[in-house]
């Protein structure tokens, strides 16, 4: 062989090295599909069950994501970086770790995640909107949306690109603990609220491929949840039994989802609860069949935080057998959160002895790789700091702000016809400001808020709803503020009229389940004690209608604030008529606990005050314009909700 041959001969042996040597996964210009599916042959099984896996902050370090190839970080609610709670310390948490998954074999970026569930509610100094109970009383599906891309912006800043929200569950029965996570009892509100996913992920940019997340630095994966039928369960009672016919199913509880997908959305959450007996964590049929293959989810499905554990009685009871139940069922991510070992090995343990088939395990990784690819992560896995001035900055605020206003539902206003005491006098002479929520910040954010249960006090930044009177009225109007007044002490003072604001202490999940729905805290007896002595206004501060006819009477006027979160002068704007009235009742407010569970639409309706209820300023107490009034936005929602459920039902 000639020299000539011989370079010919190495030209051509690099040339074929050379291809056969691209990695096609890496190469932003390739379709996402062949991108995923390059990667996908080149990973072996603990790569594969690494992906599977999400751990928590807490128990994660450099060797554990960098040795077991795991998939995705979390933080539950409260757990924060060691560094402290600031957008930074975030950031270089989020770094470190992604940077750890950067430098395995294949460089597959890990996907952190966090419950962003009325804005940013894990970081001080985030904004903090109204929780959904609120919002969906807004009927404001453009609002909505607004919040979501504030809340990714947010999210963006402590370079986080995962949320666990929103939360699309039809809550029927106020007795349950994650009723204000609901935007309302009504199928259509819901549905037509799911526009904050739009916010949240971007405008779906190709709805043909089946999956249109949009790659924008600037937003965030969403997560619809808890699928199905969590705000269902017998008595109200937190991951309990839903009891419903699969019709029912559909068309109360999982309507919501249809247009979820429809959007876009990137990843599903499975619900701790069961359908008929059967818990939602192991149960093939809703999550493989329907929402895989009816409805055409083509993200990855999540389990909640050890919601597998739960498929076993007592939880965890035989681990192996969840771990097998559950990805069977058709679950691609598993919420593990701590015993990640025990999880690892236990699922690689059921493949090798075939209890679980390779093609199961490569639909789970092939959905979890679509969304990071989707997602840019591969392009962009780290942390862009110049997002950090979005962290509850003032436009961001200014939108809270307007969500409180909206939020905001007038029940009674005036003892009298054609006396109503709002809108209040800003200079006025005198102002008694009573009440345990009056001019307390975490109270008023409620769970869900810095920590897992929120807490009390000033727990983060923002205005009470006594600092926003204050900063309302005229500099001469003296205010006088006492959490727990005494019987006498309203008469003392020689005010003009008085704001009272009581309600719920915060609470999330399980711990706020309760069966008799009073107000708590000394509430009552505050409101007795001023309203009988003086005008009074009554603002009611908590996640779901209470027990409030009994003290109606003593009542010269009536506020449902819900959870209005971090921006309290939504309220004064409202109550001293700088804005109208514009909320409206998107749960039914019962007159006892006896009544429920009791929703629009039921033969027997008997409310205090019915659905869709809600006054504007000075308008009489007359129901019958409001249930007028409560027909037309119920039209509204079916639009709002079929019109989208037939166009996606055509497409599938």
């Amino acid at each position: 062989m000639g020299k000539g041959s011989c370079v010919t001969l190495l030209l051509f042996i690099g040339l074929v090295s050379s291809v056969y040597s691209y990695d096609l996964y890496k190469d932003p210009s390739q379709d996402v599909e062949a991108r995923v599916q390059d990667l996908l042959s080149r990973m072996t099984l603990a790569e594969k069950v690494g992906q599977m896996t999400q751990i928590e902050r807490g128990v994660s370090n450099n060797s554990v994501v960098k040795d077991l190839f795991i998939g995705s970080v979390l933080s539950g609610g409260g757990s924060v970086p060691d560094a402290g709670n600031t957008a930074e310390a975030w950031q270089d948490l989020v770094d470190r770790l992604q940077n750890d998954a950067l430098s395995t074999r294949l460089g597959i970026p890990m996907i952190y995640g966090i419950d962003a569930v009325h804005g940013h509610n894990n970081v001080f100094g985030a904004t903090i909107f109204p929780h959904n109970v609120g919002l969906g009383c807004t009927r404001d599906p453009d609002l909505v949306k607004r919040i979501g891309v504030a809340t990714a912006l947010e999210v963006r800043a402590t370079g986080i690109p995962y949320v666990f929200a929103p939360c699309i569950a039809t809550c029927r029965d106020p007795r349950w603990g994650r009723c204000y996570e609901s935007y309302s009892e009504s199928t259509e509100v819901v549905t037509s609220l799911t526009d904050i996913i739009l916010g949240l992920q971007g405008e779906p940019a190709n709805k043909t491929a089946g999956f249109p997340f949009v790659a924008d630095s600037s937003k965030v994966a969403a997560c619809a949840k808890h699928f199905v039928g969590d705000g269902g369960t017998t008595n109200g009672i937190n991951e309990n039994n839903t009891v419903i016919d699969y019709k029912g199913l559909v068309d109360i509880h999982m309507a919501p989802y249809f247009d979820s997908i429809a959007k876009g959305v990137s990843t599903v959450m499975i619900s701790y609860t069961s359908w008929n007996g059967m818990k939602m964590h192991a149960n093939k049929f809703l999550v493989t069949q329907v929402l895989k293959y009816n409805l055409k989810f083509k993200g990855f499905v999540i389990s909640d935080w050890e919601g597998i554990d739960r498929i076993t009685s007592p939880a965890g009871a035989n681990y192996t057998f969840s771990i097998e139940s559950s990805i069977n069922a058709g679950l691609d991510m598993i919420m593990v959160p701590n015993n990640y070992p025990q999880f690892i090995n236990g699922l690689t343990d059921l493949v090798k002895g075939g209890y679980i088939n390779m093609h199961r395990i490569d639909d789970a990784v092939t959905r979890i790789l679509r969304v990071k690819f989707a997602m840019g992560l591969f392009e962009k896995p780290l942390a862009d700091r110049s997002y950090s001035k979005h962290l509850g900055s003032e436009e961001h605020r200014s939108l809270a702000r307007e969500a409180v206003r909206k939020s905001l539902v007038l029940l009674k206003n005036g003892k009298e016809a054609g006396k109503p005491l709002l809108p209040l006098s800003k200079t006025a002479a005198k102002i008694i400001v009573a009440g345990s929520h009056a001019n307390d910040l975490g109270r008023q954010c409620g769970g869900w808020t810095i920590t897992w249960q929120g807490g009390n006090g000033t727990t983060t930044k923002g205005t009470t709803i006594l600092d926003a009177i204050k900063g309302a009225v005229s500099p001469t109007t003296q205010i006088v503020y006492e959490p727990y007044p005494q019987p006498g002490f309203a008469q003392s003072q020689g005010a003009d009229f008085a704001i009272v604001v009581v309600g719920e202490p915060p609470y999330a999940e399980t711990f706020g389940d309760n069966l008799n729905l009073t107000i708590p805290e000394a509430g009552i007896p505050t409101i007795q004690n001023v309203c009988g002595e003086v005008r009074c206004l009554v603002i009611l501060v908590s996640g779901r209608p209470l027990v409030v006819e009994p003290y109606l009477p003593v009542m010269d006027a009536f506020v449902a604030a819900w959870l209005p979160g971090s921006e309290g002068a939504g309220v004064s704007d409202v109550i001293f008529g700088d804005y109208d009235f514009v909320g409206t009742l998107a749960r039914t407010w019962f007159k006892s606990v006896d009544q429920l569970p009791m929703n629009v639409g039921d033969e027997k309706y008997d409310p205090l005050f019915p659905f869709g209820y809600g006054l504007k300023m000075g308008t009489p107490n007359s129901s019958g314009g409001s249930i007028n009034f409560m027909r037309r936005w119920r039209l509204l929602d079916i639009s709002c909700w079929a019109v989208p459920l037939i166009i996606h039902m055509l497409k599938l």
